[in-house]
């Protein structure tokens, strides 16, 4: 007891220690991998093209996943962020060929229904929320407000639209022109490639670039998932696996670096993996 206490006490800490990394032993068995794209896509955002794309490596490259599933609950936010964990899970479908099911929990809008559109199905609950299919820009107008207490800024720019979005000077007419010509081409960018996505499924006659969402049955309806469902629902009729959360989690500790992590984690298997010696 004297000497194995601190030796049990100690494990047992650095367990603990791992779990909150979230670290997480396994999966054992057939399973269905489960990548989570929750909150705002963005580069300092958990979910991130930098947090999202090693999981889905990890989750494609496990022989006892054999299925994965984008568990989406995200308003969208950075369109490059969505086309990077977008080019990921089609390189990883045709490196390892599993199926990748999204499912929708409460929203999937904008830059997350396009990364959606990369699965080989998507699947919303009924009372989920589909779509915002477009682009926007809000830049502040401050220039009135400025000139009330009689302050000005002056901007000296290389181009006379070097400096449209800057909020102090006043918008002109040409300013306005390059603004909405701008998310007129990011917003005919994205619907164009949901048509070619979802190709014949989607209803004719229906103007899919208004930036509005649907509920889940309707979105069926109208082509933007193919099913509705929950992700429980959908598992366990579909594959009739387990389930293992890849994450990333909310409570994962954000003070260690994913190498950290990586170097723990392989170091823990390493020790568990390795046999007695004789030398």
């Amino acid at each position: 007891m004297f000497f194995g206490a601190p030796v049990l006490l100690g494990l047992l800490y650095f367990l603990f220690f791992l779990n909150s990394t979230g670290f997480r032993w396994g999966p054992f068995g057939n399973v269905v991998g489960i990548v989570r794209i929750e909150g705002p896509i963005g580069a300092t955002e958990r979910a991130s093209a930098e947090n999202i794309i090693p999981i889905l490596e990890k989750a494609f490259g496990n022989p006892n996943v054999k299925g994965v599933v984008l568990h989406i609950d995200s308003p969208g936010g950075a369109p490059v962020e969505a086309e990077r964990i977008s080019t990921a899970i089609n390189g990883l479908k045709a490196k390892h060929r599993k199926e990748v099911v999204a499912v929708i929990n409460n929203l999937g809008a904008s830059a997350a229904y396009m990364v959606a559109l990369n699965a080989d199905k998507i699947i919303a609950a009924k009372y989920s929320f589909v779509g915002s299919i477009g682009a926007i820009m809000a830049p502040w107008q401050l220039d009135k407000a400025i000139a009330k207490v009689d302050v000005a800024q002056r901007v000296y720019a290389s181009g006379k639209l070097k400096a449209f979005l800057n909020p102090f000077t006043p918008v002109s007419p040409e300013v306005d022109r390059k603004a909405q010509q701008l998310v007129d081409q990011m917003g005919g960018f994205f619907l164009a490639e949901v048509k070619a996505r979802r190709g014949r499924a989607l209803k004719s006659g229906v103007d899919f670039g208004t930036g509005e969402v649907w509920p889940g049955p309707e979105a069926k309806e109208l082509g933007l998932v193919d099913g509705v469902a929950t992700v429980d629902d959908f598992v366990a009729t579909h594959w009739g696996m387990k389930t293992y959360d890849y994450g990333p989690s909310a409570d994962s500790s954000p003070f260690l670096t994913r190498s950290l992590q990586d170097a723990i984690a392989g170091a823990v298997r390493r020790l568990a993996l390795s046999g007695p010696a004789v030398q």
